[in-house]
């Protein structure tokens, strides 16, 4: 295996690509989602119940790998935030489906902005049409990877890869 002179790693370390890229894509979005509600997992949070139709909170937290009791706390800020609300489920009325506010779909618009140019600044080593096959090609793994391990909670699996969930260090 041959070193890279530029950074000193080997060249075929998947694994150190890909924390380096996590790292840096976890600093930019702490950056951009920093007065959200828990940050990227109330920005995830946030997009789904725009963009999707999960019938209740117990769904919307097993579509995206929140546990129940976490999903919760998640919703109750964002609901303190005016961001999103908890409604009665008219196809079941013992669910609260859990849907966005204007001002919640309003602030998703300028969110969804804000995260493209952060991740287009984290992928500028790859032209405009690189950066969009890359990101289906990501998808196209992450999603395998989900029907490997269903049960786990992806932002577990971030926090733990990032340490504590904080700033890593420099």
């Amino acid at each position: 295996m041959s070193i890279d002179e530029k950074n000193g790693q080997p060249e075929g370390d998947f694994g150190w690509s890909l924390g380096v890229l996590l790292r840096a894509f976890h600093d930019s979005m702490v950056t951009v989602l920093g007065d959200l509600p828990h940050g990227p997992r109330g920005y995830q949070t946030l997009s789904t119940v725009v963009h999707g139709d999960q019938p209740s909170q117990l769904a919307l937290a097993a579509h995206l790998g929140i546990d129940r009791t976490v999903m919760t706390y998640l919703i109750d800020d964002l609901v303190e935030a005016g961001l999103v609300e908890r409604r009665l489920n008219p196809a079941d009325r013992r669910q609260r489906k859990i849907v966005a506010t204007e001002k919640g779909a309003g602030v998703l618009r300028a969110l969804e902005r804000r995260v493209r140019e952060a991740e287009d600044r984290v992928l500028q080593a790859l032209e405009p049409d690189e950066r969009e096959t890359f990101r289906r090609m990501v998808r196209r793994v992450a999603c395998g990877v989900a029907d490997i391990e269903p049960v786990t909670d992806p932002c577990e699996v971030v926090d733990e890869i990032l340490g504590d969930g904080q700033q890593p260090a420099r």
